[in-house]
């Protein structure tokens, strides 16, 4: 094990978008945002249910592309970590 993914979440857990690495996939369960950002995050395709993927990192870090539903989205890690996954068993 890497002793940078001795903080990952294992498999089948609930943790937050921003804690995935890149090329893991998860099911959207949750979003604990509220009023126009919630909306703007379930109007682009995170609901309940959808597949995601960790495609690509700015140099920095921030944003993180995500793939879902077919298109590319880039959320800021603050705003990622507001929706709740479950990681893909393997």
């Amino acid at each position: 094990m890497e002793p940078s993914d001795r903080n990952a979440p294992s498999r089948g857990a609930t943790t937050t978008l921003d804690r995935i690495g890149l090329a893991c996939r998860c099911h959207v369960v949750g979003i604990r945002a509220s009023g126009a950002l919630r909306k703007r995050l379930l109007a682009m395709g995170m609901v309940p249910g959808a597949d995601v993927e960790a495609v690509r990192a700015a140099p920095l870090g921030d944003p993180v592309e995500y793939r879902v539903k077919g298109y590319a989205l880039s959320l800021r890690r603050a705003e990622a970590g507001l929706i709740e996954v479950v990681l893909e068993e393997e």
